[in-house]
Formats: structure tokens, sequence, C-alpha cells
């Protein structure tokens, strides 16, 4: 990795990066004790949005992975934040699994928020947001990303419900994961340290390394999960430097 010190934090993606489904990736457990083991700060961002942060937190120590509750930073409870924060009576749609983390939706909503609903996506549901945006009421969206790594191949993700329904109400989703700027200042404000201070690691060209570099955090990418041919030549956006794992990126940052 070409930087003239070992940054003072690493912000790390989860899911495709640290581990795919229920198992690690090969190396990332031993990877990320070296990272704690050098002192640096850590914080996990993940946009997944179908896993409650308590099943999230149990299921990565299941892994053997080394870390504290609050150290994962979720798109879902980034949107709980904005709402309560704001004072919004929101419509979740969400997955089953993360309702009770969410809470209620109201009556009479004055604001939809979308997550990833998985199999739970109906046309009734979609068309219900569909006619409250008509009559004005915002979108809010965890996150829109295009697809996910599983165990048995990639999967649609979000992104294209939420393309569906700006387009279809004419309207502008907020987004509250990554790629958001307020997604990586939240991390970095936690963590009281600069932009130029951290570091990320992530196998989204977009939301990770876009989204991080356009916060003015350097953005590694690691040819694991969402990782397709041709990212680490993207003209657009150029990762600080590209690894083929979790493990090789760790090596780069503590040489």
């Amino acid at each position: 990795m070409n930087t003239k010190r070992t940054p003072k934090a690493v912000l790390i993606d989860l899911a495709g990066v640290m581990h795919t489904g229920d198992d690690p990736l090969p190396g990332a457990v031993r990877a990320l004790d070296r990272l704690r083991a050098a002192g640096l700060s850590l914080r996990f961002l993940t946009n997944t949005t179908r896993t409650p942060s308590h099943t999230l937190y149990a299921k990565l120590q299941r892994m053997g992975f080394s870390l504290a509750r609050a150290e994962i930073q979720t798109a879902a409870l980034a949107a709980r934040t904005l709402v309560h924060h704001r004072k919004l009576r929101p419509l979740w749609l969400v997955h089953p699994d993360i309702a009770d983390e969410m809470g209620k939706s109201a009556r009479d909503p004055d604001i939809v928020v979308l997550g990833d609903m998985g199999p739970y996506f109906t046309y009734p549901l979609l068309n219900h947001a569909f006619r409250l945006l008509m009559e004005g009421v915002p979108l809010m969206a965890m996150a829109r990303n295009r697809y996910f790594m599983e165990p048995d191949g990639l999967s649609m993700d979000m992104g294209a419900f939420v393309a569906g329904l700006e387009y279809s109400a004419g309207v502008s989703a907020e987004i509250t994961g990554k790629p958001a700027a307020s997604f990586f200042s939240a991390a970095l404000a936690e963590l009281g340290l600069a932009a130029a201070d951290t570091v990320l690691i992530g196998d989204d060209l977009r939301d990770d390394i876009g989204g991080a570099q356009a916060a003015g955090i350097p953005g590694i990418l690691v040819r694991t999960g969402k990782f397709r041919a041709g990212d680490d030549a993207d003209p657009e956006i150029r990762p600080a430097a590209v690894y083929d794992d979790f493990a090789a990126a760790v090596d780069a940052i503590l040489a």
C-alpha cells in the first residue's frame, strides 16, 4: 500500500471481505487479530439490512472474529437513528428479522423507509409505498446495493427496488448506508479521527471504495465477495490499492 504511515483506524466491510454466509474467508480471523494487536481502532461497516445487529454480532463471534458489538455500524441502525432524531413517523418496509429492532410502523406515516426485504418484497407492499410517495411522502432507503455474495452465488440486492420506486414516483431516495457521506462521517466522529487517518477495506467498488474516497478516506479493494473482473481497472473509481483478500490487505497496512 502506498502510504507514508500506518493509519490510526481501519474501516472494514463485512460480507464478502471477512466472511461469506456463516464461514470466515481464509486467513480473515487471524488478520483481524493482527490489526488489533497493532493497536489500530476498528469499525465494521455493513449495508446488510436483513440481520439484526445482535444476531450479526453473535454470528461473527461464532466464526471466531474478535470484535465488540459497538464496533458494528449498520445501514439499518443508521436509518433508525435518523428517523428518531427527526421525530418522523415511518412506514418500515423491512425484512421480518429486523422488524423488532426498527420498531412499529406508524398508521399515518410521513416517511417510507425501505430495507432489503428479500423474499418478502411483494407488489402490494411496494405499491402501497408508491402511493404514499405520490402523495408527497419522502423515501429513505438503507442502501442501494446492486448484488451481494451468498454461499451459492451472487444474489440481487435491494437497489433494484429502490430504483423502481424512484422511477415510478419520480423521487430520489435518501440513502443511510454506504455510499452516503453521512455513514462514513458517523464512523469518523465515533473514532474522533480525520478521514486521512483512516483506511477502508471493501469488496464493492462503488459503495465501499467510491463512497469512502468521496468522504476523503483511502479505499482498498479486495478481490473477494462482490469483486468482478475489471473492477481493479475501472476508469472512474481508482482504489488506493488492490489485494487478493482481507489478509493480504492487512499485511500491506502493517508492513
